[in-house]
């Protein structure tokens, strides 16, 4: 795992005054105290990029070692080229397999779900998994339920075959009675949230996909060693924790320092749950994605 934040860190304080509110509301309203935003020229496919490159060297490997690349993103600029090409290239391996998925917050939890069922199925050797985002290119600053949470990073994992289940089955789904809660209504638009209503259908609905993911791992929630969701509100990480039953494990709050960075964000979670030693090599950690769409997939993962 490894992940990449970019350079300018924006603190509460720099966003309160103009949105007419205050740091210490921001914090208790959503849980963010700063969050990393990307310079103007930095794109998704650079962040992208960096993070692979990242993830490439702590597993002792190079661009050629890979034939597939899977970018979940819902930020580029443009719906075509995709990114994932382009990543591809701009690590020196042009030739690998590479394409986009798009599926909002969820997008990193998919991504790693259908590189783990190729890898199963012997179509690929070694896939590299990039969750990546510039929110802030989608983000009205005017707007205060959108601008105070949002934030760019990437995040990025590799995917051998094992001897044994790392990654056990995902369990995913969507609501698309509810895809107005999140969207970007059209090309000239920033991205809309209907923040009260997310965060009741998460604490509601999401729970049972959780521990379902356990169950078929095998693995009741109080042996997980890590819990990482989607960092969408500190309350609402916390409340899911609570509601599976999860004790004694790492519970990620990357959102305190980070914000809502959509697909990168369970990524960069896990990363850095594992950088600060709260979980170690080999222990269970459940992984949730849930966001736009409404999409949501869950999975435990053995930590790398």
């Amino acid at each position: 795992m490894a992940g990449y934040r970019p350079s300018r860190i924006v603190d509460n304080e720099e966003l309160a005054v103009p949105l007419g509110v205050t740091g210490p509301w921001i914090e208790q309203r959503i849980g963010v105290r700063r969050r990393h935003y990307a310079d103007t020229d930095e794109s998704v496919v650079d962040m992208a990029a960096a993070a692979a490159a990242k993830v490439l060297a702590s597993a002792g490997l190079t661009a050629e070692d890979i034939d597939l690349l899977v970018l979940a993103t819902c930020s580029l600029p443009s719906p075509m080229p995709n990114g994932a090409a382009s990543v591809a290239a701009r690590l020196g391996h042009p030739g690998m397999a590479a394409f986009d998925i798009n599926a909002a917050c969820a997008g990193f939890c998919y991504a790693l779900g259908i590189a783990d069922g190729l890898v199963r199925a012997g179509t690929s050797r070694r896939a590299l998994v990039i969750g990546a985002e510039k929110m802030t290119d989608w983000v009205d600053p005017n707007d205060v339920d959108t601008a105070t949470v949002f934030a760019d990073g990437a995040g990025a994992a590799v995917v051998v075959a094992s001897d044994r289940s790392e990654i056990h089955p995902v369990v995913w789904g969507s609501d698309g009675d509810h895809a107005d809660l999140v969207a970007i209504p059209d090309r000239y638009s920033s991205v809309t949230m209907r923040g009260q209503a997310v965060y009741r259908w998460v604490t509601t609905q999401l729970a049972p996909v959780a521990a379902a993911a356990c169950h078929k791992a095998g693995l009741p929630p109080d042996r997980l060693k890590g819990f990482v969701t989607h960092q969408a509100n500190l309350r609402m990480i916390e409340r899911l924790a609570s509601a599976l039953g999860v004790t004694g494990a790492g519970i990620a709050r990357d959102i305190v320092e980070t914000g809502n960075t959509s697909a990168a964000s369970v990524p960069l979670a896990l990363s850095r749950l594992i950088g600060t030693g709260e979980i170690r090599s080999g222990d269970p950690v459940l992984l949730l994605g849930f966001g736009a769409g409404l999409s949501y997939a869950a999975q435990v993962v053995r930590c790398p």
